[in-house]
């Protein structure tokens, strides 16, 4: 996937919607001490789950990055089923966050600027259902947040073509395989990490030097 990193202009990334301190129980995790902490999730496709996954795990304040299915109607799916684009699911990647160091909306911003939302079913040499862009939002903060969003890009016309991302209600995630997960840390050399995963990290790092954790 030749996906690109779009750099928008101030104005569409203006928008800086702030989340506050909402919360929905739902997303909320308990902790050892039987206290809630303020953990929350978001779900995104966009494009090969391999590369969502490596993005998103250098976010400071991201907790963790799964990857996995969501979007179809055929229950625990598997890679070989998903593959065939019969499936409805698309890959996915669900990620934990400390809404306390960053918030839906610059996930929001990262996703958007991490591939390229113009083309239907395809990133870059990736294509089919299973490679659509598409936001799962988990509440009606995150709906309204993504559709604004969406909508300052468009009347900034950032991209030549529509945008094409999906904005639909989460319904439920199939964690993949055990060998897709963490897959770029562990294989570093393997021939599409090399090509595809490692320029997207390259140039994520120089946009979002801000954004990324501490080593």
């Amino acid at each position: 996937m030749n996906e690109i990193i779009v750099i928008l202009t101030s104005a569409a990334i203006g928008l800086a919607m702030a989340t506050g301190d909402y919360a929905p129980a739902a997303d909320m995790h308990q902790s050892k001490s039987g206290e809630k902490d303020t953990m929350e999730t978001a779900t995104f496709g966009a494009g090969c789950f391999w590369c969502v996954e490596a993005v998103f795990q250098e976010v400071d304040g991201v907790e963790s990055v799964v990857s996995g299915y969501s979007g179809g109607a055929r229950p625990d799916p598997t890679y070989g089923s998903v593959s065939t684009g019969a499936t409805g699911h698309a890959e996915a990647c669900q990620i934990t966050y400390d809404p306390k160091k960053v918030t839906y909306a610059e996930l929001l911003e990262i996703f958007w600027k991490t591939h390229d939302p113009t083309t239907k079913d395809r990133q870059g040499a990736d294509v089919g259902t299973q490679y659509r862009s598409v936001i799962f939002t988990h509440n009606e903060e995150q709906k309204k947040l993504a559709e604004h969003y969406r909508a300052e890009l468009e009347k900034a016309k950032i991209y030549d073509d529509p945008i094409v991302t999906e904005i639909v209600p989460f319904k439920a995630f199939y964690k993949a395989e055990a060998y897709h997960q963490d897959y770029y840390s562990s294989n570093p050399d393997q021939g599409y990490c090399r090509l595809v995963i490692q320029p997207k990290i390259e140039k994520f790092r120089k946009v979002f030097r801000d954004k990324l954790k501490k080593k």
